[in-house]
């Protein structure tokens, strides 16, 4: 399987590969909407076993599932030490299993699931309310989210390598030079869009 983040699409023929990218957004949803109910750290450690267990069961190998929590580390470890500190391992783990579990869940998602397939779950959803929300408007949002979140990735790589060509480790020689290109791109994106006639009502 090829290197990932942010959950890219990995073929497989497995029963999560197979199922309708609706339910599984629902039932990402669900997911999301009730993690706040979870309040006991062994439910969260068994949820996390769970979806371990998912992403066994659709093929892929725990190296890739633990690289979709890789961006998470610092947030987690700074989760865990400040919730030990003030509430108390068991708080700790709820609050950092539920962030991973979250995460993990979406991935899992994203790595069974054809792009294409998940934006057009979300577009028949948003057709019964064709009257409020223009549903090609919202498929064409998520298409560019989506294409853009690499891009951004790549941008922040290159950016990164610049930075340490220089010798420098500035945060705003960093973060800087980052917002203009990022700015300077969609810039030309949005220019295209309308130059084929996407914003025209």
């Amino acid at each position: 399987m090829q290197s990932t983040t942010l959950g890219l699409y990995q073929p497989g023929g497995s029963v999560l590969h197979r199922a309708p990218a609706g339910l599984k957004l629902l039932l990402l949803v669900a997911l999301g909407a009730s993690s706040v109910f979870l309040t006991h750290w062994w439910l969260v450690l068994a949820l996390l076993a769970m979806v371990a267990g998912l992403y066994a069961a659709a093929g892929i190998g725990p190296a890739l599932m633990l690289k979709q929590a890789r961006p998470l580390l610092w947030l987690l470890a700074f989760t865990v030490v400040y919730h030990v500190w003030a509430t108390g391992w068991e708080r700790a783990t709820v609050i950092a299993g539920t962030i991973l579990l979250l995460v993990l869940s979406a991935a899992l998602v994203t790595l069974t699931t054809p792009t294409t397939r998940l934006i057009d779950a979300v577009v028949r959803v948003c057709r019964p309310f064709r009257r409020w929300v223009d549903p090609d408007r919202v498929g064409l949002m998520l298409t560019l989210g989506i294409r853009c979140v690499p891009l951004v990735a790549d941008l922040a790589r290159e950016v990164r390598e610049a930075q340490l060509a220089r010798g420098t480790t500035s945060i705003r020689a960093f973060a800087v030079p980052l917002i203009v290109r990022a700015l300077r791109d969609a810039d030309a994106m949005g220019e295209a869009l309308v130059a084929r006639g996407v914003d025209d009502d």
